[in-house]
C-alpha cells in the first residue's frame, strides 16, 4: 500500500483543483519537469495486504499480481527465482523465505533418493541429522521419535539443543544472505506440542512439562536466531501461538522484524464466543508492536463465511499501524492469492488510537471511514459517525440542470450544470446492533458526480466530470 498520508477534502476544494488543472491544459500551461518526491514516515494506514504463499509454486501471472497487491509476500525455498522476480517488480516489498523451527521432515521434495533437497522446509536436513546428529531428533519417554499427528514424516526436533539451535541458524542464515532474501517466516513457533502430538518428552514428567521443555528451548532459540539475523540486517518472523496464554511471549519473539498471528481472530468456544485474540494479554502486545512501526505484524484470519472476513480485518484496522499486515485464508493449505473486497474499502489513514467503549466494543476512526469490533460472546450496539455507508454502496445519481454557457474571450471557462455539492443536514445515525464477535466497516460515501460545460469563446467544447 502506498504510504503517502491521506487526507479528507471538501468536495468544493476537490473542484477547484480540477478546474485550475483544466485551465492550465487548455492554455498550454504545462509542467515539464518530473520532480523527486520524498518519502514520508510511515503512516498508520488501513492494514496492508500480504500474502503467505507456501501452498504451490506461485505462476508468472500470480507474481506480477503479487507485486501489484502485497507489502509482504512468504515463499518456499525453493523460489527464490520468484522471489527476484518479485524485488524486481516492487523493490519495497519484503520477500521472507519459510523455514520450520521445530521439524525436519523426509516426506518425497524434502528427500529425494536417499538425500536431503538443495532447498529445505527446515533448517536442517533429515538425512544430515540421521547420519550426524540423531541425538537431535526428540524423543518420548520411551525413546521414540515423534512424527507429528497430521503431517506425516514431519518428525519433532530437540529446539532446547543449542548445537540444533546454532546449526539451524547457520544454515538458514547462510541461504537467506546467498540467496537474497529479505528475512525467514520461522514456522511453528509453538505453545504446545499438544496440537501435533500426545507424547511426553523424555525427561519429563508429563505434558505441562513437556510444554515448558519446549517453550523454553524457543525462547532461547530465538534469541539466539534473532541476534544473528539482526546482525546481518534480515528479518527473522516466528509464527507464534497462543500468546495470549503466556503474557510478553508475543512482545519477545517478535522483536527480532515481527511476528506473524496464524489464528487472529479466531472465535473460541467452538465458534460461539467472542474473539480469542482479545483474551489475555495479546491484543495489547500487539497494539503496543503496531504503534511502534518498527516491525512486521502478519495476521491471517480464516474466514468461512463474511461474518469472519468483518472480523478478521476490522480487528486488523484496529492495530493499523505501519507494518501491519492482514490476509484471509479460505482454504487450509494457503493455496490462493488472498484478497477481499474490504481491503478496497478505502478506510485512509487512522486519525485517532483503537478504544474500547464500557460495552466492550472497539472502534476507531480512519480519514475516509471508521470500524467498531465487537470481540464479546454478547450481542452490542454502538452508535456510528455521521454520514458514513458500508463499503460498496450505490454511488448517488447525478441530476444534472442545464445553464447557459457564457462566453470566453481567450481562455476555456467550466460552466456547472448542476449545482455545487454542498452539505446537508441528516437525522442523527442510528445505534447499529453487532453479534457477538461481528464488526462493522463503515467509509465516506462515493463522491456525488457534477457535471461542468467545457466553453471556450462561446462555443462548448466538452464536458468535465467531477467527484
Amino acid at each position: 500500500m502506498p504510504k503517502a498520508t491521506l487526507i479528507r477534502e471538501h468536495p468544493v476544494a476537490r473542484l477547484t483543483a480540477v478546474l485550475v488543472l483544466l485551465a492550465a491544459g487548455l492554455t498550454g500551461c504545462v509542467t515539464s519537469s518530473a520532480q523527486e518526491i520524498s518519502s514520508p514516515s510511515p503512516k498508520p494506514l488501513a492494514p496492508c495486504g500480504w500474502w503467505y504463499g507456501i501452498g504451490k509454486a506461485p505462476t508468472a501471472d500470480e507474481i506480477v499480481q503479487a507485486a501489484r497487491r502485497y507489502d509482504v509476500v512468504v515463499l518456499n525455498a525453493d523460489q527464490s527465482a520468484a522471489m527476484r522476480r518479485l524485488h524486481q517488480l516492487n523493490p519495497r516489498m519484503k520477500v521472507l523465505v519459510y523455514k520450520d523451527l521445530s521439524s525436519t521432515r523426509n516426506y518425497p521434495g524434502a528427500v529425494d533418493g536417499g538425500h536431503d533437497a538443495a532447498f529445505l522446509p527446515s533448517g536442517v536436513g533429515y538425512v544430515a541429522a540421521q547420519q550426524n546428529h540423531p541425538e537431535w531428533f526428540a524423543v518420548d519417554v520411551k525413546g521414540r521419535r515423534i512424527e507429528w499427528q497430521g503431517y506425516p514424516r514431519h518428525w519433532q526436533m530437540a529446539v532446547w539443543n543449542p548445537a540444533y539451535q546454532q546449526a539451524w541458524t547457520d544454515a538458514v542464515l547462510a541461504e537467506v544472505k546467498h540467496e537474497g532474501w529479505d528475512g525467514v517466516l520461522a514456522d511453528n513457533d509453538f505453545n504446545t506440542l499438544s496440537f501435533y502430538s500426545s507424547a511426553v518428552l523424555a525427561g519429563t514428567k508429563n505434558a505441562a512439562e513437556t510444554d515448558r521443555k519446549l517453550r523454553d528451548g524457543l525462547d532461547a532459540f530465538l534469541s539466539l536466531a534473532g541476534d544473528a539475523f539482526s546482525g546481518a540486517d534480515k528479518l527473522l518472523v516466528p509464527n507464534v501461538s497462543e500468546t495470549h496464554l503466556v503474557p510478553g511471549r508475543w512482545t519477545a519473539h517478535s522483536r527480532f522484524g515481527g511476528a506473524m498471528e496464524e489464528n487472529f481472530g479466531f472465535r473460541e468456544d467452538g465458534g460461539t464466543g467472542g474473539l480469542l485474540t482479545f483474551r489475555g494479554n495479546e491484543f495489547q502486545e500487539l497494539r503496543a508492536q503496531a504503534a511502534l512501526g518498527e516491525s512486521l505484524l502478519l495476521l491471517v484470519t480464516r474466514t468461512h463465511n463474511a461474518r469472519e472476513e468483518r472480523a478478521g480485518y476490522a480487528s486488523a484496522a484496529l492495530l493499523a499501524g505501519p507494518r501491519t499486515c492482514w490476509t484471509r485464508a479460505t482454504t487450509d493449505d494457503y493455496r490462493n492469492p488472498e484478497w477481499s473486497a474490504l481491503q478496497d474499502s478505502g478506510l485512509g489513514e487512522a486519525v485517532d488510537a483503537a478504544g474500547r467503549l464500557p460495552n466492550g466494543v472497539w472502534t476507531r476512526t480512519f480519514t475516509h471511514g471508521w470500524i467498531a469490533v465487537n470481540p464479546t460472546g454478547s450481542t452490542r450496539t454502538v452508535v456510528p459517525p455521521e454520514g458514513l455507508v458500508k463499503p460498496g454502496s450505490p454511488r448517488p445519481t447525478p441530476t444534472p440542470t442545464p445553464t447557459s454557457s457564457t462566453p470566453s474571450s481567450s481562455t476555456a471557462t467550466p460552466t456547472p450544470t448542476s449545482p455545487s455539492p454542498t452539505a446537508t443536514s441528516s437525522a442523527a445515525p442510528a445505534p447499529i446492533t453487532l453479534e457477538a464477535a461481528d464488526a462493522v466497516i463503515l467509509v465516506d460515501p462515493p463522491a456525488r458526480a457534477v457535471r461542468w460545460t467545457v466553453t471556450r469563446d462561446g462555443f462548448r467544447i466538452g464536458n468535465l466530470w467531477a467527484r
